[in-house]
């Protein structure tokens, strides 16, 4: 925002050097970016106020005239040849040597004297452009009547720019009354608001125009009111100079004063011809799907059924908060003017400009969220302008429908809150004045406590922190002690959910795995793919109704489809094994509720084992490594799993098992089938596993299991057993590990499984590595061939199995 430190000065006093001022505008309100002085380049003796005494024709050129001015000092003789030149005109006038911007190249320049057609010129009248104000390069700058003749011309038209950025939450601050406001709190000043008064003299409003809204939701407050016997010509030459150093090109004078009064109070207007809008009525309504409309920009745009428009009797005539329709736009010949001053929900104007792709200024102070109350204030202001400015006549009464009218808000405020906050006491008659110079009523409560009434323009203001921010802010930040941390640290909360997710992440990074970020959003065509038919919920995802693209319309409710979308596009870049790991959220739909956000860790894994020098090479990757990385993962989190054969949809049968603790599922591992695979441009077999953590983490032991080392030696043998096919290896495998005898005990490894030529038809071998140890003694090896023999019984027992020959 472009703040005028001239147009500042009508609302408050500013004493302080620009410096000063843009550091404490800076501390305690907005961040100045910085500031262009306007006129530093002009010399108060070179560049100086002058009047136009005469107007004679130039002897040698048709196109130039000769122009006598009066500089204060003396009288001189100038060529010019500006269209707009006239006796009685009060200029800027610069002699030889002083420094002006080329009226073509806009490069800076100083001022040389040369004869012109044969003419000596003792100096330049001046254009805007030439002075560096604007572009404007038509004809000379003509300042307002009664300026004085002679002054340096910085004295008039010298001023300082301010860029400051606002908050998105302030939007009082995009009005210079509300900049003024911050700025008298800030030094002590005064704030001087701008008149509003204006006489009705024309016949009554209510028989003019009538105003309905049908969307109370979106709309929360409309007034109209109507102005007769306007002449559209140019604004005052203050107002357009006010508007063009805020960035505003001066249009008409209605339009000049709609803009002019946004810029003061942060309220946006729009001024309708009323002789264009059909019906004598205006409506506030949400827009009917496939509605058009050709605004102001003379572009056709077509809108949705949450979109608000401002319509007439027979269809739209403006985009609610946005822009108005060129079909009742002011034109040369309007006489009469409905003036329109509104207050709309923010969400709903930043929706409809988003979509529409279009910002402009009324729809950046509607978005930031404007208090109701300043509608009445900004349609006051600006008909006193249209009775001042254009001589208009104001029918009597305003229209207002209020329906969303609500009581001030009043919050109580603790001393002893500001003092926890801030870390200081602030006097009572300090709060009391900065929250006053604010705009707050406040009403002090013996002993320690403030009601405090928010101002309707400040809807950011909400709890009694607001208010110690907004003591402390103008009170001053370097006025607050350094002091030391003191007080205890609050308890930790567990999370035990959080707390499983990091350390299943980290233990996936240490196996190997690499871990990928998706997005939540996809498609059901997608779901489809990894999803059992059969499951109406994860096939009946939550749909976003305003998705951004038609890749990411719905909320997942699996892992697998973004896993395996990651591990294909991964794998044309990558060679050798691929290990990808994602923890997320499923996103289960729950009817007339919030979805149940599932934490799932998902990974997935494929291609050759890494060879010599960490290349490809090798074997492939198989079910098995995805299954011990998941047995890695349990034994470090100090459980262990059990595994149990399943079928699930998208996962190879026969080659898919469930796992669990205890008697609860915790998730599954499988290779992934070549089906599902190939829907995923995957060619080569790729396994998938899946821990559920809120299943895993209601069975993770307060601390891990432990038992002290044993001093002495193992003794490792091998054995081999032949058992049916369908014996699963890793019941074989927990009954070796869970074998004791004397004090004995055993650890198992399984080393090859193997089908073929040597085992009868329908069995197959198992090879074990076993170590037995013994806490109290170093074992013979009659003693473990003993235990051996054990566990070997044991195994024909349970399962039938022989040993191998």
């Amino acid at each position: 925002m472009k703040i005028s430190l001239n147009w500042l000065r009508e609302y408050v006093d500013v004493r302080l050097p620009i410096e000063e001022l843009a550091r404490r505008i800076t501390d305690a309100v907005a961040e100045v970016e910085g500031w262009r002085t306007i006129g530093e380049m002009w010399d108060p003796a070179l560049v100086r106020v002058a009047k136009v005494v005469a107007v004679d024709p130039h002897p040698n050129a048709d196109r130039l005239r000769l122009a006598t001015v009066d500089t204060g000092e003396r009288t001189v003789q100038v060529v010019c040849g500006a269209p707009n030149l006239a006796v009685g005109q009060t200029v800027a006038f610069a002699s030889e040597g002083a420094r002006l911007f080329d009226g073509h190249t806009g490069e800076p320049t100083t001022l040389k004297l040369r004869p012109i057609r044969g003419v000596e010129s003792a100096g330049m009248v001046l254009s805007e452009r030439e002075l560096g104000l604007s572009d404007e390069h038509e004809g000379i700058l003509v300042l307002p009547e009664g300026t004085p003749v002679g002054v340096p011309l910085a004295d008039v038209l010298g001023d300082v720019i301010l860029e400051v950025s606002t908050w998105a939450n302030r939007a009082d601050l995009l009005g210079m009354v509300g900049f003024a406001r911050e700025v008298a709190a800030l030094t002590g000043g005064v704030l001087r608001e701008p008149s509003r008064e204006f006489t009705a003299s024309g016949p009554a409003v209510d028989g003019l125009v009538s105003v309905s809204i049908e969307a109370p939701d979106l709309c929360r407050r409309f007034t109209a009111s109507v102005i007769e016997g306007i002449t559209v010509g140019p604004s005052p030459a203050w107002m357009q100079e006010r508007l063009r150093k805020a960035g505003m090109r001066p249009i008409n004078n209605v339009v000049d004063i709609t803009n002019y009064v946004m810029l003061e109070t942060g309220q946006p207007l729009h001024a309708f011809d009323y002789d264009l809008v059909r019906g004598k009525r205006i409506v506030a309504r949400r827009a009917r799907p496939g509605e058009r409309l050709v605004t102001l920009d003379g572009v056709e745009r077509e809108f949705d059924g949450e979109m608000l428009l401002i319509c007439d009797g027979e269809g739209p005539v403006g985009v609610a908060g946005v822009m108005g329709g060129g079909n009742s736009e002011v034109n040369d010949g309007t006489t009469r003017v409905l003036l329109e001053v509104a207050n709309f929900r923010a969400g709903s104007i930043r929706r409809t400009s988003t979509l529409l792709k279009l910002r402009t200024e009324a729809s950046l102070r509607f978005e930031k969220g404007l208090g109701p109350e300043m509608a009445m204030y900004a349609q006051q202001r600006a008909l006193h302008l249209f009775e001042t400015v254009c001589g208009g006549r104001i029918a009597s009464g305003i229209v207002d429908v209020y329906p969303g009218k609500e009581p001030p808000r009043t919050i109580v405020l603790e001393a002893a809150r500001i003092a926890q906050v801030l870390g200081i006491e602030v006097p009572v008659e300090d709060v009391r004045r900065i929250l006053g110079d604010l705009g707050f009523l406040v009403h002090h409560v013996p002993p320690a406590k403030y009601s405090v009434q928010v101002p309707s323009w400040r809807p950011d203001v909400e709890i009694p922190d607001d208010l110690v921010e907004e003591i402390g802010r103008i009170y001053g930040y370097d006025r607050l002690p350094a002091t030391m941390l003191r007080g205890t640290l609050p308890a930790p909360e567990a999370n035990p959910v959080m707390s499983l997710r990091e350390r299943l992440r980290d233990l996936a990074v240490a196996l190997g795995f690499q871990e990928v970020i998706n997005y939540t959003l996809t498609t059901r065509e997608k779901l489809a793919l990894v999803t059992d038919p059969l499951d109406t919920v994860r096939r009946n995802p939550l749909g976003v109704v305003n998705p951004v693209a038609a890749q990411h319309a719905y909320l997942r409710t699996s892992l697998r489809a973004s896993a395996l979308e990651s591990y294909a596009a991964n794998r044309r870049q990558a060679e050798g094994p691929l290990r990808l790991f994602e923890i997320g959220f499923e996103y289960l739909p729950v009817e007339g509720d919030l979805p149940i956000e599932r934490p799932v860790l998902c990974a997935v894994l494929g291609g050759s084992r890494e060879g010599r020098w960490h290349v490809g090479g090798g074997e492939a990757l198989d079910f098995f490594d995805a299954k011990g990385a998941v047995e890695a993962m349990l034994g470090a989190l100090g459980v262990r799993g059990t595994f149990t054969a399943a079928e699930e949809h998208g996962l190879l049968p026969g080659h898919t098992a469930k796992f669990g603790v205890g008697s609860e599922m915790a998730g599954i591992v499988g290779q992934v089938h070549p089906e599902t695979a190939a829907a995923f441009d995957i060619e080569e077999p790729v396994f998938l596993f899946e821990v559920w953590v809120e299943d895993l983490v209601r069975h993770l032991p307060e601390r891990p299991p432990y038992q002290a080392l044993s001093r002495y030696p193992a003794v490792r043998m091998d054995l081999a057993v032949v058992v049916d096919a369908s014996v699963p290896a890793g019941a074989v495998l927990e009954l070796a590990r869970s074998h004791r005898s004397q004090g004995v005990t055993t650890r198992a490894e399984l080393f090859d499984e193997y089908r073929g030529p040597g085992v009868p038809e329908g069995k197959k071998s198992l090879a074990l590595r076993l170590w037995f140890r013994a806490d109290d003694r170093t074992l013979t090896d009659e003693e473990a061939l003993k235990v051996r023999q054990g566990l070997l019984a044991r195994l024909g027992r349970e399962f039938g199995a022989e040993l191998r020959g």
